[in-house]
């Protein structure tokens, strides 16, 4: 078991109590023992024979079960060595001849991650390449002794570090807050630090190497700023800003195709074209390292370099005066190899650097624009507590239409829905769809429209796409419209037009249109307008992306749908947070099926109607309600203002982390398990049984994520309290009865 680290000088011993156990799901050597008390000798060790000189220092608690007490900060370690840390990681630069990162240390484990010395960037410029920082002539690649250091050497042809800047993180997105969100800071608490440099041959051309590093979170970003103060243009043809030696995972001698990778985890905000990070990553690549000649792999095949750059281009021409900004990337140091572990952290990392995230108003998808429907089901969602009516996909609205009339139109709505205290939004359809030869992308291998991600997509820089985009500013602006859901958005398609007036060519397209939709969404953040994206756009400014389902999927039987639904959202909350995905509801006749599969008539099909909510709001995900209503009947009614009001008093709770006990699977209880231990409900289980029977049956709740500790209160959905004792792994042996095609719930609170 990993539980006394020695690292970077430094004893860590992490300790919540005097019970040595692991956190629910791990296993001996994967997670960090955090509650056991240990006694070291040092002499026992040797170490003081050696004349090693360590400090102890205990970790009192678990960064994710309780906020730590250390902040990130800058610190002198030696002559010519700064290393930024938080107390859970530390990058540590050595500053001559060249600026280098010289190691990357997790003080969570102990494990120094850094092998290799690398250059701080690599860039093209107008055709040469050119390594910014780093340091030549380490004997070996495999490991990196601090003796070597003060006799290797600087490339001659690099970018020179010049100084260096210490300063505060800086928020990329103006967010304003205009609905309910999570407990956000933005910016996120934290320090930066810039290195910048220059080269003789290219007077008047800066590169800054950027770092931001936070509290509380083993987490750091990079970022590439290069500044043109010469009196002549030139062309960034290509750039990498992270280039990351790191200890690989594992050793094969022979060749192999499935490696473990390094447990570092990295984030751009340049993704697209998926709905998660994983799938929509686009910059982040693990890579050989044909320099490390000493590793096991005998075709030098080991993926443990750590890179960041785009596919294609930039090929951005830099004009004289102007600056050009890189991605973000974002690294995430893990202490383990559990995956709950891991999926919390990454959780935590999203609603850390996109707390818009966390903003999650209960919506109606409204399938009609006609005025006296659409007036109706606004007053149904305002009297059973919804938040926001979006005119859909079909509805009929076209949010490109600018015209006087369309514009008072739709300003009517929004003033009445306003008037009814909620906020309205609307449906607009970007790329999968054919708008011309002279307007769409060009297909780079036919030099034609077609072929592409979506088959035809328009090029964002097209004399339309530009159009496009101030022509949906407007209507947003002039309506007062609070929300836009934006089909398609840019799924990343390359264009090898030469005519479009917003790009030269292939090389640079990919990289200006991602810029244009990073701007308009980033401006739609800076304005309150609510953004609801199919695509992984999370960290350049959208609220939310698909939980992750299969829209056939809405046209089977409708009493299977709830079941399917739940495994959705389970799948989908490894990675993300209960806010940042939706599901769907098919009020009316979604994708076929017929009548078999839709929810109207309402009030015939109340339970599955209830099961929709329940699945749903007990997973704190809001779904698509999609239709011309809400209810048709008091019964309909009442059951979504039952449900309704049960998720605004747990709300908190609800949209705080799922920790995965069952996934449904139609045969026994299902649950959703929600857990913050920064807050009065640190427990909240919601139980299915989707059989036709009664399941009375003890079921075993992981709760160390909780903060819970000892003596719990469990309150039962008629207000019952009794009190549990946790065992001594954390978890709660909890007794639910729950009828068939029921659902029970149970909040968790620190006892007395």
């Amino acid at each position: 078991m990993r539980c006394a680290n020695v690292g970077g000088g430094i004893l860590h011993v992490p300790i919540r109590s005097a019970n040595a156990v692991l956190p629910s799901g791990g296993t001996q050597g994967s997670v960090p023992c955090y509650r056991l008390i240990v006694s070291l000798v040092l002499l026992s060790l040797g170490l003081a024979a050696a004349g090693a000189m360590l400090q102890t220092r205990v970790l009192d608690h678990d960064w994710l079960v309780e906020p730590i007490a250390d902040h990130a900060k800058m610190v002198v370690r030696a002559p010519n060595e700064i290393a930024l840390e938080n107390g859970l990681i530390r990058r540590t630069f050595r500053l001559a001849p060249n600026a280098a990162c010289i190691s990357l240390d997790n003080l969570m484990t102990g494990e120094a991650m850094l092998r290799a010395v690398k250059p701080e960037a690599e860039l093209e410029i107008d055709g040469k390449p050119y390594n910014v920082g780093g340091l030549d002539g380490q004997p070996d690649l495999a490991f990196l002794r601090p003796e070597w250091l003060g006799k290797m050497t600087a490339d001659p042809n690099a970018f020179r570090y010049q100084k260096y800047d210490y300063g505060v993180v800086q928020a990329p997105i103006r967010w304003k807050r205009v609905r309910h969100a999570g407990q956000t800071v933005w910016p996120p608490k934290g320090v930066s630090l810039t290195f910048e440099f220059t080269h003789p041959s290219l007077p008047g051309i800066t590169v800054d190497v950027r770092y931001e590093m936070y509290d509380g979170i083993p987490c750091m970003l990079k970022q590439l700023i290069v500044k043109n103060d010469s009196d002549h243009a030139i062309r960034l043809n290509s750039f990498k800003s992270e280039i990351l030696g790191v200890v690989e995972a594992e050793s094969e001698v022979d060749s192999f195709s499935n490696w473990n990778l390094p447990n570092i985890d990295a984030y751009s905000d340049f993704s697209f074209a998926g709905m998660t990070a994983t799938g929509a990553n686009k910059v982040i690549r693990w890579v050989t390292d044909p320099a490390y000649e000493s590793q096991v792999s005998y075709n030098l095949e080991t993926p443990c370099v750590l890179e960041s750059s785009p596919p294609i281009g930039p090929n951005f021409l830099l004009a004289s005066g102007s600056v050009f900004r890189s991605h973000r990337t974002y690294e995430l140091v893990h202490d383990s190899s559990d995956r709950e572990r891991k999926s919390l952290a990454t959780r935590i990392l999203f609603r850390t650097f996109a707390p818009w995230s966390t903003e999650n108003p209960i919506m109606l998808h409204l399938t009609t624009t006609d005025p006296v429907k659409a007036r109706l089901a606004m007053d149904q969602a305002a009297e059973c507590g919804f938040e926001m009516v979006i005119f859909s996909f079909g509805s009929g609205l076209d949010a490109e239409d600018v015209s006087d009339d369309n514009i008072a139109k739709y300003k009517a709505f929004a003033d009445y829905a306003h008037g009814k205290g909620l906020q309205i939004g609307c449906y607009s359809l970007l790329a999968s769809r054919h708008i011309d030869d002279e307007n769409d992308a060009i297909n780079p291998k036919t030099g034609k429209p077609g072929g592409l991600i979506f088959g035809y997509s328009p090029c964002l820089l097209s004399r339309w796409g530009i159009q496009y985009f101030k022509n949906v500013k407007t209507f947003l602006e002039k309506t007062g419209f609070d929300l836009l859901e934006h089909d398609g958005s840019y799924p990343g398609d390359p264009c090898a037009s030469t005519t479009h007036p917003g790009h030269e060519g292939l090389l640079d397209s990919q990289w200006k249109q991602w810029q244009v939709i990073a701007d308009f969404y980033a401006w739609c953040r800076e304005k309150g307008i609510f953004l609801n994206v199919p695509d992984w756009y999370v960290l350049a400014g959208s609220n939310k992306t698909g939980m992750g389902y299969r829209e056939t999927n809405w046209s089977l039987p409708r009493d299977l749908q709830p079941i399917h639904a739940r495994q959705n959202m389970y799948d989908g909350t490894w990675f993300k947070a209960p806010s940042m995905g939706w599901m769907f509801v098919p009020l009316t006749e979604y994708h076929g099926g017929g009548a078999a599969a839709t929810i109207e008539p309402l009030k015939d099909h109340l339970q599955v109607y209830g099961l929709h909510l329940a699945s749903a709001f007990g997973f704190g995900v809001q779904a698509c309600y999609r239709g011309p209503r809400l209810y048709d009947s008091p019964q309909t009614k009442d059951l979504v203002i039952k449900w309704v009001t049960w998720f605004k008093k747990h709300r908190e709770i609800l949209e705080s982390d799922v920790i995965h006990v069952r996934r449904a699977d139609g045969r026994d209880l299902d649950v959703a398990l929600h857990v913050n231990s920064r807050i009065a409900e640190h427990a909240l289980a919601v139980v299915y049984n989707p059989t036709d029977h009664a399941i009375t049956k003890e079921l075993i709740l992981p709760l160390y994520y909780s903060g819970l500790t000892g003596q719990v209160v469990v309150w039962d959905d008629t207000g019952n309290g009794h009190n549990e004792r946790l065992d001594r792994s954390y978890r709660l042996k909890l007794k639910v009865s729950v009828p068939a095609m029921g659902v029970a719930s149970y909040v968790i609170k620190r006892g007395t």
